[in-house]
């Protein structure tokens, strides 16, 4: 085991990895392996070279303490004190600890899978990117090639062919990656608020750039565009009789236009609860 001891100044010398250590307890369904490597992918952009960072003693100036702003009240509490100062370039260091038994008579208060959950779900609110931007940047990407490809006709790969139900999930990609990109700002944002990451220069510009106005602006013209894509679904339906229609055809304009229409509105509403966060940041 090692004790950490944080100090109000920029690490010096190398960084290296996290290593695997021998702890005294472990989380038990969500081992500390687990937390570890997960934070490791999460934050490899991160400064950070600790082997033992779940280790309870630790040692800290007192102005160090107070510019942490430590929030959480758990035993994520030990991983946010290491994020929060490499966050701040803090210098950290670890001296080599004897852990002795406690000697309780009494079973540990610890629960494996709520407190490892915990653990677990305050690491990934420190990495919004990996949790929500780059997989809904990824989905959305590939809803939209895939939906391009597939709305002039259907397309035959291998002796397989791909039709309107393909397009459908390929809508559905577009709208579930476009959510999750939303999510990573929101938490991004209330992270900031709250005090759990510090301020985000480029993203409070972006903030400012984009505003509520212009939100509603793009959100109501792709509304538009989905509702004329719809009303002209209608009129075709209507020169049929409003009988039975082709659905590899109408589908290819019906698809299109109920993703903009949720879009839309998703860009309105999202505008208006950004423009609340922004007044707590003022």
């Amino acid at each position: 085991m090692h004790s950490l001891r944080l100090h109000p100044r920029r690490r010096i010398g190398p960084v290296g990895a996290v290593d695997d250590v021998e702890v005294a307890r472990p989380l038990g369904a969500i081992d500390r392996s687990v937390v570890i490597a997960v934070y490791v992918f999460l934050h490899r952009d991160t400064p950070l070279s600790r082997r033992d960072f779940h280790c309870g003693l630790r040692g800290f100036a007192k102005s160090a303490y107070e510019r942490m702003h430590l929030r959480t009240t758990g035993m994520e509490l030990a991983s946010e004190m290491v994020v929060k100062a490499t966050l701040l370039g803090m210098r950290i260091e670890e001296v080599p600890i004897v852990l002795h038994p406690d000697g309780r008579s009494r079973p540990p208060h610890l629960r494996s899978w709520r407190d490892g959950w915990r653990h677990l779900r305050f690491l990934l609110l420190y990495s919004p990117r990996w949790l929500y931007l780059y997989p809904g940047i990824l989905l959305m990407a590939a809803g939209a090639l895939i939906a391009l490809w597939l709305l002039p006709r259907p397309r035959s790969v291998g002796g397989v062919t791909f039709d309107v139900q393909t397009l459908l999930y390929a809508g559905m990609a577009v709208l579930i990656g476009f959510q999750a990109v939303l999510f990573a700002i929101f938490t991004k944002v209330f992270a900031m608020n709250s005090g759990l990451l510090p301020e985000d220069r480029k993203l409070q510009t972006a903030l400012r750039n984009v505003t509520l106005e212009g939100g509603l602006v793009v959100g109501a013209l792709l509304f538009l565009f989905g509702l004329a894509g719809s009303l002209y679904a209608v009129d075709v339906w209507g020169h049929a009789g409003f009988g039975g229609l082709n659905p590899s055809q109408t589908l290819r304009t019906i698809v299109p236009s109920v993703v903009c229409l949720t879009l839309g509105c998703e860009i309105i509403l999202s505008s208006f609860f950004l423009s609340v966060l922004g007044l707590q940041r003022r």
